[in-house]
C-alpha cells in the first residue's frame, strides 16, 4: 500500500460545457490526457468563465496493463496499441493548434519495469511529452475534479477515484468551515494538502491513500476463480482488507454530514444502469445521488445477468463488461465500511482535474461558485 503524503488540490466547475468538435483559434485551448491501466482518454477545452468548454475528446480502451500483473512489464502488443491511440491524440492536438497541455500516465506505468523505455518510445513515435505522475498527485487531481460537487451541508467528504490499476481515496474535514463556504474551501487546498492553520477556518485533509488495486488489477488477481458470484465476493472482501487502516469511524452507522463522491467508469455505469438509460446522458449522471440500496440493486442485477448477459447488455458497454464486476466489488466494499448510505456520482476525473489545474495556474478561469441547495 502506498505511503500517504499530502500534495496540492483545487476545484473544478460543476458544469463542464461541451461544444461540437472543430478546430478553434490557436492559443486559447488546453489539452489533458489520462493514460491509465485500461484506457487512454483526452480532452481539449477552452476556459469559459468559471467553467470550461470541451471542443474535442478521445477515449479508447488500450489495455496497457494487460499481462503486467504476471510479468511486471508492459507487453509489446499493449504498448503498440497504446501508441496507435496516442497518434490519434497527437493529430487532434495538432489540428486544434493546442500549445498548453499535460499528458500523464498512472498506475500501469508506475509499476512496469520498462516504463521509462515506454515513455521514450511514445516520444519517439508521437512526439508527445507523456509523464508518469505519483499516486499522491493522482489523488490531488481527483479532488480537483470533484470539488464542486461538495454539498454545503457536508462536514466530512471522501473522494474516491476507482481507476484501472489503483484506487485513490482522499478524506477531507470541512466541519469548521461555514456551510456556504465549504465547496469553495476545498479550492483553497490548491497550495497543497498540508495547509497551515490560519485565522480563517479551512478544509483539512485528514488522510489519503492509494490502493494498488483497480478494476483491471483486481480482476487479474482473481482470474482463476471460475464461479462468478464467488469471484465477486472474494474481490470485494480482498479490497476491504486493504482499507483496514483507512476507516475513520468504528461505527458503521450512517452519519449526518458525511458525503462520499465517487468518480470512475464503474460509478457512472452503475448510475446509468440505475437510471435505466438507453443512451448515456452525462447531464443526468453527473451530480446524481445514489443510496447504498440502489447501488446494491444494480450490482445484484449484474450478478444475475452473468458474464454472457453483461457482455450483451448495452448499458454496460463492450469496453467495460469484463471489468464491471471488479469495479462493483470495490464500490460495494467502500459503501460497506464507510459511515454513509449515499454516494454522489461524478462524471469527471483526472482529465478535468488536469485542465482546471492548468487554467487556474494561468489565471484564465474564475473561481468556482458554491452549490446552492440541500443534500439529497
Amino acid at each position: 500500500m502506498a505511503p500517504r503524503r499530502p500534495r496540492a488540490a483545487g476545484a473544478i466547475p460543476k458544469l463542464v460545457e461541451r461544444a461540437a468538435s472543430h478546430p478553434a483559434e490557436p492559443g486559447e485551448l488546453y489539452a489533458a490526457l489520462d493514460l491509465g491501466t485500461n484506457s487512454c482518454r483526452m480532452l481539449i477545452a477552452r476556459p469559459k468563465g468559471d467553467q470550461f468548454q470541451v471542443v474535442d475528446s478521445f477515449s479508447k480502451a488500450v489495455q496497457l496493463g494487460q499481462g503486467l500483473e504476471a510479468s511486471g512489464r508492459l507487453s509489446r502488443s499493449s504498448m503498440a496499441r497504446t501508441v496507435q491511440a496516442l497518434q490519434i491524440c497527437r493529430r487532434k492536438i495538432e489540428t486544434h493548434g493546442v500549445k498548453r497541455m499535460r499528458l500523464v500516465a498512472t498506475e500501469a506505468c508506475r509499476r512496469a519495469g520498462n516504463a521509462r523505455d515506454f515513455i521514450r518510445y511514445v516520444r519517439r513515435e508521437t512526439g508527445l511529452p507523456l509523464e508518469i505522475i505519483p499516486p499522491e498527485e493522482e489523488a490531488r487531481l481527483a479532488v480537483i475534479s470533484c470539488a464542486s460537487l461538495v454539498n454545503p451541508r457536508s462536514e466530512q467528504v471522501l473522494v474516491v477515484d476507482i481507476g484501472g490499476g489503483s484506487t485513490e481515496l482522499v478524506w477531507i474535514d470541512i466541519s469548521k468551515v461555514p456551510p456556504p463556504d465549504r465547496p469553495r474551501s476545498i479550492m483553497r487546498l490548491s497550495g497543497g494538502f498540508d495547509q497551515p492553520e490560519g485565522e480563517i477556518p479551512q478544509a483539512r485533509v485528514v488522510d489519503w491513500i492509494s490502493v494498488p488495486l483497480g478494476v483491471a488489477t483486481l480482476k487479474d488477481q482473481f482470474g482463476d476463480v471460475e464461479d462468478d458470484a464467488a469471484r465477486f465476493a472474494l474481490m470485494s472482501w480482498f479490497f476491504e482488507e486493504k482499507l483496514a487502516d483507512f476507516t475513520p469511524y468504528a461505527s458503521g452507522t450512517p452519519q449526518e454530514g458525511f458525503q462520499v463522491i465517487g468518480t470512475s467508469g464503474t460509478v457512472t455505469t452503475v448510475a446509468a444502469c440505475h437510471l435505466n438509460l438507453k443512451r448515456y446522458d452525462r447531464n443526468r449522471v453527473d451530480g446524481l445521488t445514489m443510496t447504498s440500496t440502489e447501488i446494491d440493486a444494480v450490482i445484484r442485477s449484474f450478478l444475475m445477468l452473468g458474464p454472457e448477459g453483461r457482455r450483451a447488455d448495452p448499458r454496460i458497454g463492450r469496453d467495460r463488461h469484463t471489468l464491471i464486476m471488479s469495479g462493483a466489488a470495490i464500490l460495494q466494499a467502500l459503501m460497506r465500511v464507510w459511515p454513509t448510505d449515499k454516494m454522489s456520482v461524478a462524471d469527471r476525473g483526472l482529465r478535468e482535474g488536469l485542465l482546471y489545474a492548468q487554467m487556474a495556474e494561468d489565471g484564465v478561469i474564475e473561481e468556482m461558485k458554491p452549490i446552492e441547495g440541500e443534500m439529497k
